[in-house]
């Protein structure tokens, strides 16, 4: 798509790099849009900066238009993710551009909405808008689940788990709270505070109890959106007393269909409840049904059982593990349930990254798609 191949400097590079960063500054409140970043320069000096907050709110390059004080006439922008090209809550940010005269946008990926794909660039063109695309990895990790909804329907599955150096989730009495430190825990705020939607099966309800919210005030004070608790409970056995069911925060349950759910409240109860033909074992009907509420991540943090669903069903693109130096012995729970008859047919990662968290380490796994 780039009518000028070769044309992209390293200033250009270096000046969109700084654009896909402060895209993340609205990666916690700007679904279920992507996250995207503006820079505007002239003459090699930045005069505006912006990225998406939230939702119906202001796009990158309207805000990096107001940081520059609205004159960006003959001006390069740098944006993350390819200007929209039609209204909806707001301005087609392509039109805005050629409104202010701008002399050049450099982008960093095409937008996977098709009701775009392209056609912002077009649209610049056809205007007499220099365009260069630069498809940038980096443009393209940053709205990864965005993509993968608008292409499949279904969120980006993240897994996290925790588990001792001989892979033991817990002990065999279940026990297994603070198996790894501070540092880890906090960083599970971090992927919750990014999620649309936190998954868990009803055995953790019932043995930990947990809330699945952010509560970390550096977050809290960002204005992150709490996510959608979602519970996998197929016999609706879960008791009434726990926090997720009764602390007024969103939350769906999933049951089977042939189990009546507790009658349904007001429209905007926030205790939901979905049944399914095949309940909760159909893990891409529910992740479709939280695709078409927008979901664009969906994390999951749930036991043994739960994990080894989503490993052997091939619905999950991401996994973040926490390795504690701790060693629980033959008398406990595997991390994961999952039947492996031979070693060749064992699912294989790869490790995309090993990040030290005081004494734990963080892995952060992707799928070999030959294997799965």
């Amino acid at each position: 798509m780039n009518p000028n191949p070769g044309a992209v400097t390293t200033s250009d590079m270096l000046f969109l790099e700084a654009a896909i960063e402060l895209a993340e500054a609205g990666r916690m409140s700007c679904a279920p849009n992507p996250t995207v970043g503006c820079i505007i320069t002239r003459s090699g000096d930045i005069i505006g900066r912006g990225f998406h907050r939230r939702a119906g709110e202001a796009h990158a390059e309207v805000e990096a238009i107001a940081d520059a004080g609205g004159d960006v006439a003959g001006a390069t922008v740098y944006v993350s993710l390819e200007p929209c090209s039609f209204e909806g809550r707001t301005p087609a940010c392509a039109q805005t551009l050629i409104d202010h005269a701008v002399s050049r946008v450099v982008v960093g990926t095409v937008d996977p909405n098709p009701r775009v794909a392209g056609a912002g660039v077009n649209m610049l063109q056809q205007a007499g808008v220099r365009v260069d695309v630069v498809d940038l990895p980096s443009a393209a990790r940053s709205i990864a689940g965005f993509a993968k909804r608008m292409g499949t329907g279904l969120p980006w599955v993240r897994l996290k788990s925790a588990a001792s150096l001989d892979g033991a989730l817990a002990l065999a009495s279940g026990e297994s709270k603070w198996l790894t430190g501070t540092l880890a825990r906090q960083d599970v705020q971090y992927w919750r505070a990014r999620s649309d939607a936190i998954l868990t099966g009803v055995g953790t309800l019932i043995e930990d109890d947990p809330q699945l919210n952010v509560r970390a005030p550096d977050l809290l004070a960002q204005g992150v959106k709490q996510p959608l608790r979602v519970l996998l409970d197929s016999r609706l056995r879960a008791p009434a007393d726990r926090k997720m069911l009764g602390d007024g925060a969103p939350t769906l349950v999933v049951h089977d269909a042939e189990v009546a759910a507790p009658e349904g409240g007001p429209p905007d109860d926030p205790l939901q409840y979905l049944a399914l033909a095949d309940g909760t074992r159909d893990l891409r009907s529910i992740l479709a049904h939280l695709g078409g509420l927008g979901c664009n991540e969906v994390l999951v943090e749930g036991g043994s059982s739960l994990l080894g669903s989503f490993v052997e069903q091939g619905l999950w693109d991401e996994w973040v593990h926490y390795l504690a130096p701790k060693l629980l012995g033959s008398d406990s729970l595997n991390m994961v349930q999952l039947n492996v008859p031979l070693l060749s047919s064992a699912p294989n990662v790869q490790i995309a990254d090993a990040c030290p968290l005081g004494p734990d380490l963080r892995l952060t796994l992707v799928r070999e798609e030959d294997n799965v």
